[in-house]
């Protein structure tokens, strides 16, 4: 997306009255047809599936539009299962003035690259997305080793026919991110949770494989890429307490605090070595704001699930928090008032990055709103936080939007290049400042 057509007058009336602009996030079918070990809705979970009726559909759009909603994304389950709906969805987002719209897959119609007929297909995919009001779009990849990967997922093939398929995106103007879940088999395998741990040694080889993983999706065609944060709650917690089930207590993304606290400083590093070579959404302001929630520091931006970020379940028109606060319905979405919504924030129960990361990136803009003497001052005695943070901004603009159909630009990408000891001995800094 064009960030010259941002709307900045409505994301700043927001942020004047203590707000963030507003997200929402909708789960428009939990039905899919992968394995993912890491998710609680794939194809042998056994729970009544359910997908967004039509008019359900329309009447969220709507409202979102009407609310001044910013960002809206489908999520699943499998979105593309249902593409012909989510594209017209999406084009009707646009039109009435929702500036990103998202949506993403597991990658299912990648299959097939052996086939004779797999060159039209992507062509006929490609112009499907094109068609739409779709500005953002991922395609989930679990490690750098295709294997594990498609082992993992049950889509045997599915990675070599990305390799086939990103060209002919590019030739319709669209630039797909890699999105990975954070698990254990991110650079290939992993000591097992529980198993003793060695704080350097994990760091370490983390920091490795997932710089094999950027590596690897740039050499693949990517050009823009994520990382999503472990969603990792036991059985019978997420069974009662998740209305998102993309929830999984299986342990290739399950992980101690203390080594949550090492994972978000790996990923740190490894995002600071590839920032110049690839459109990087991951703010790393919030990857040390996590790591330090992880090893027992305070929250300093907790989320505004609930207050300016919404979640609606599949099935119905009910908001939530988000995908984990299940026990707190806020009614049906169309008939919030976003503005009569608690302004203070404090919730930190999860990571998940599609509101914690917004939320650090708003939060010193609403400290220094709210009282720029006493926001200034926190900014100045957490100087390596601050640091982050006005560098992921420079770097989000440098990135302009990460639109699916914007390529990056690399002379803008090119500022943010620095070696690799130089990307660890950043991080040095961030673990000597707590």
């Amino acid at each position: 997306m064009n960030t010259s057509r941002f709307p900045w007058r409505k994301a700043l009336g927001r942020l004047l009255r203590g707000r963030v602009p507003a997200q929402l996030i909708v789960q428009y079918t939990d039905r899919c047809n992968a394995l993912c070990a890491q998710c609680g809705m794939n194809a042998r979970a056994r729970f009544l599936r359910s997908t967004l009726h039509a008019d359900a559909a329309v009447a969220l759009v709507d409202a979102a539009a009407e609310k001044g909603v910013l960002a809206l994304s489908f999520t699943g389950g499998e979105p593309l299962l249902y593409l012909g709906e989510i594209a017209e969805l999406s084009r009707r987002a646009r039109a009435k003035g929702i500036p990103f719209v998202r949506t993403g897959t597991n990658g299912f119609l990648f299959r097939g690259s052996e086939r004779a007929d797999f060159a039209d297909r992507m062509r006929g995919l490609a112009e499907s997305i094109a068609a739409s009001g779709l500005n953002n779009f991922w395609i989930s990849l679990d490690s750098a080793d295709a294997g594990l990967h498609e082992q993992n997922r049950g889509l045997p093939g599915v990675v070599r026919g990305l390799e086939k398929a990103l060209p002919v995106f590019r030739e319709f103007g669209l630039y797909p991110a890699a999105n990975l879940g954070l698990n254990r088999l991110a650079g290939g395998t992993a000591p097992a949770p529980d198993a003793g741990l060695d704080p350097d040694g994990f760091r370490e080889h983390f920091r490795d494989g997932l710089r094999r993983f950027f590596s690897r999706v740039e050499s693949l065609g990517f050009s823009t890429a994520n990382a999503c944060y472990p969603m990792s709650l036991p059985e019978e917690r997420a069974s009662r307490e998740a209305v998102y089930a993309a929830t999984s207590a299986a342990d290739m993304i399950r992980f101690s605090k203390a080594e949550l606290a090492l994972l978000y400083r790996a990923l740190s590093e490894a995002v600071a070595g590839f920032r110049h070579r690839l459109r990087i959404f991951t703010p790393r302001s919030a990857l040390l704001a996590l790591a330090r929630e992880a090893g027992g520091g305070a929250v300093r931006f907790p989320c505004r699930g609930g207050i300016d970020f919404f979640f609606v379940q599949a099935g119905g028109l009910t908001a939530y928090p988000c995908g984990y606060r299940g026990g707190e319905p806020l009614g049906e979405f169309p008939d919030l008032d976003l503005d009569r919504l608690p302004r203070r924030a404090s919730c930190a129960a999860c990571h998940w990055e599609c509101f914690r990361d917004p939320s650090v990136l708003a939060g010193p803009v609403l400290e220094l709103l709210a009282n720029p003497l006493a926001g200034a001052a926190r900014l100045m005695r957490d100087r390596e936080l601050t640091r982050l943070w006005l560098e992921d901004l420079r770097y989000y603009r440098a990135c302009n939007g990460f639109g699916l159909r914007t390529p990056p630009d690399s002379f803008a990408l090119a500022r943010f290049a620095r070696s690799q000891g130089g990307a660890a001995g950043s991080l040095a800094e961030a673990a000597a400042a707590r």
